[in-house]
């Protein structure tokens, strides 16, 4: 175990379950200046794989992004509520250093004047958001969940990854994705939704709300008010969102609805528009109509609100770096996420409440939703953490069988699948390797093939360049593919091994809609995303190894509707 300390005095005391918490929390608020309290608000990235003299060059990025050379010395500056860890940012290595990374944080805060411990959070969505790869634990994409259609499943999947998350000290996952994604060109949400259809999506987001809670990790809901119709992606433009109201109550509302009911510790706002739900023109971010006339009032959000990254383009176009910050707590926002510049936004907060602006009761309003969480949390209690509790064997079997009930079989003439090592023993496995989101996994034809081995099969694989003239002498060809369109290469592809007169098989290791722009082929399959998990169970599927139950959770015209999957039992 790597130990850590509760907060000590007023701190300390805040979260002993008693009737008497809230006093304390307040207590220890009053014991803040308005730096601190300001510091409260914001969540930030900070360079290095530990809290204090990390390497040189995550020294020299932070000095440049903060003017601190670590974690400890930004504590100290700026009194930061919350830290954000990412792989890019050197935070990630494997479990023991990120757990003593957490543990430093949380040492660092904890002999600060005034103690506060750091909510420290990540985007551990699974699937193709997913910052902490293998030893741990790698669950399917919330669209396998959809396509698996279990709220169970979800739940069981949640309480892992937040059981995981919690071992390591982070105790804030930016999940689950509450966008229903109606729009299938949507370039930045796809198969982060659990799918179409508002009522699906909202069973699914409430049971992962109830997992994450049962592993005392803040699951946060995202995009409000919805991100899944919209063709812009916010990281880089400001994307508008034409719908009614109507429309928005009935398509975009029911799992930020659900979410609210089951308890969600934070919502996180989108970068976007919905002129029928605020006409300035503001980002959602940034709209008090939205965030408090919507959010808080009509639905009944009485938790954290945090920001979608305030560097994103989206939320930058319109506003300054120092408006941005000011207009989200106007808005009614708590949490300000990885502010372009910490130093500037910190001190535009600071300046709107010494111009009156801002309040200062405002701003307490904010930090003692933040505290409450982390009271919830138990951050004031202890902030042990366990890395030994991470990937264990019973968490690995658990994904294994819900990723098996979410490989969906699209089409599937003369009945090849399921595939047998008596009647189609040679097996070529070739197409489209994207690169591992964690960086741990894959590749994916490799992966594939190693998984078809062990369950019987001589499978080979050959690169996209030289696969047609490997085919000969194999009984089928398993093809992976990637976010296929119309003017695709990876269709001549598909068209080359079809004319060879093989059957062969697709995989859509992403978008499931792949299928819809591919002709010929003999069977087809969905997995959603591309993690070892997900690929041996789609293998395990397409040989009968396990029965194939996948139901597809969004349409794929003009082939298929929603719902729709074959299936056939195991051999």
């Amino acid at each position: 175990m790597t130990g850590g300390t509760g907060a000590a005095g007023a701190a300390g005391a805040a979260a002993t379950g008693s009737s008497s918490d809230e006093e304390q929390l307040r207590r220890l608020l009053d014991g803040m200046d308005l730096a601190r309290k300001v510091g409260q608000l914001f969540v930030t990235r900070v360079y290095g794989h530990r809290a204090t003299a990390p390497d040189p060059v995550d020294q020299q990025a932070n000095r440049k992004l903060h003017g601190v050379a670590d974690a400890a010395e930004l504590i100290g500056r700026y009194h930061v509520g919350g830290i954000i860890y990412f792989s890019h940012a050197r935070n990630i290595r494997d479990p023991a250093q990120i757990a003593a990374l957490s543990a430093g944080i949380q040492r660092a805060a904890l002999a600060r004047p005034v103690p506060v411990p750091v909510l420290i959070s990540i985007d551990q969505e699974h699937g193709t958001v997913a910052r902490i790869g293998r030893p741990a634990t790698l669950l399917p994409s919330a669209m396998a969940l959809g396509a698996g259609g279990s709220p169970a499943d979800a739940r069981r999947a949640a309480r892992i990854a937040g059981t995981e998350l919690a071992a390591l000290g982070i105790r804030q996952n930016y999940a689950p994705v509450a966008d229903v994604n109606t729009n299938p060109a949507n370039p930045v949400i796809g198969v982060r939704s659990f799918g179409s259809d508002p009522q699906a999506v909202a069973a699914l987001v409430a049971a992962q709300v109830h997992g994450y809670r049962a592993a005392a990790v803040a699951a946060t809901a995202k995009h409000f008010p919805g991100h899944g119709d919209t063709a812009t992606d916010s990281h880089t433009g400001l994307p508008v969102l034409e719908r009614t109201r109507a429309q928005w109550e009935a398509l975009d509302e029911p799992p930020f609805a659900a979410a609210v009911r089951a308890g969600v510790g934070a919502v996180m706002t989108a970068h976007i528009v919905v002129p029928a739900l605020d006409p300035s023109g503001d980002p959602a971010t940034l709209s008090q109509a939205v965030i408090t006339g919507l959010l808080r009032e009509r639905l009944g959000h009485r938790g954290v609100v945090v920001t979608d990254s305030l560097g994103m383009d989206g939320v930058r176009e319109k506003y300054s770096d120092d408006e941005v910050p000011v207009r989200a707590l106007l808005a009614g926002c708590d949490q300000l996420l990885n502010p372009p510049r910490l130093p500037r936004a910190h001190q535009a907060v600071m300046r709107a409440v010494e111009t009156g602006r801002l309040t200062e009761e405002r701003v307490d309003e904010s930090v003692l939703r933040i505290l409450r969480l982390k009271q919830l949390l138990g951050l004031f209690d202890t902030t042990r953490t366990d890395p030994q509790a991470v990937g264990t064997p019973a968490h690995r079997e658990a994904a294994d069988r819900i990723a098996e009930r979410t490989t969906t079989v699209l089409t599937n003439q003369a009945d090849l699948l399921p595939l047998s090592p008596a009647t189609h023993p040679r097996l070529l496995v070739t197409g489209a390797d994207p690169a591992s989101p964690t960086g741990t996994t894959g590749p994916p034809t490799t992966v594939l093939a190693q998984a078809l081995a062990e369950l019987g099969f001589t499978a080979s694989t050959a690169g996209i360049a030289r696969a047609v003239a490997a085919a000969p002498g194999h009984d089928a060809l398993l093809v992976c593919t990637y976010n296929v369109t119309e003017a695709s290469a990876q269709r001549g592809l598909v068209d080359r091994l079809v004319a060879t007169g093989i059957p062969v098989i697709t995989l859509a290791l992403r978008n499931p809609c792949d299928i819809a722009h591919l002709d010929g082929v003999t069977a087809s399959l969905a997995a959603y995303s591309w993690s070892d998990t997900e690929l041996r169970a789609a293998a395990r599927v397409l040989t009968g190894a396990a029965a194939a139950r996948g139901r597809l959770p969004v349409p794929v015209p003009p082939l298929f509707p929603l719902g729709h999957g074959l299936s056939y039992p195991p051999r």
